[in-house]
């Protein structure tokens, strides 16, 4: 069984792949940003596009440059809020963007309604988000 896109420990079929099928709604802010996370994995603009609310620019994605998501790690999380950090691959540099996410109720589904993105660096020490296992200034930080 492969764990989830989102990094929980379910696999994808229990998790998140029910609401991306539209099998299931996000019962929380929580569940939400982890199927939103597994969205952009996966390119899945129309599922980023129905739990936006209209406050949010429509997502597009454009094959210009190759983007790989590789990580998701919830920071804090509440009944309408999330902070996480989102690593990712890019032009073969590791990159993170961390967030404080804000959820609200829309025409009686939870919907993402805005972001403030938040200054982080991957910390020398910390684990490769590549999943190597190894300290990040011993494998992609070099």
């Amino acid at each position: 069984m492969s764990h989830c896109l989102c990094g929980s420990e379910k696999s994808f079929a229990e998790c998140c792949q029910r609401l991306l099928e539209n099998e299931a709604e996000a019962k929380s802010a929580l569940e939400l940003m982890r199927s939103r996370y597994s969205a952009y994995c996966l390119k899945d603009a129309a599922y980023l596009n129905a739990t936006s609310t209209s406050n949010v620019p429509e997502v597009i994605f454009v094959d210009e440059e190759e983007m790989q998501w590789l990580q998701l790690k919830i920071n804090a999380y509440s009944e309408a809020e999330v902070t996480f950090s989102a690593y990712y691959r890019v032009n073969s540099e590791i990159e993170v963007m961390k967030e404080h996410s804000f959820f609200i109720e829309e025409e009686g589904r939870l919907k993402y309604d805005r972001g403030k993105m938040l200054e982080v660096k991957i910390e020398r020490n910390e684990t490769c988000p590549c999943g190597s296992g190894k300290k990040y200034k011993k494998c992609c930080g070099k």
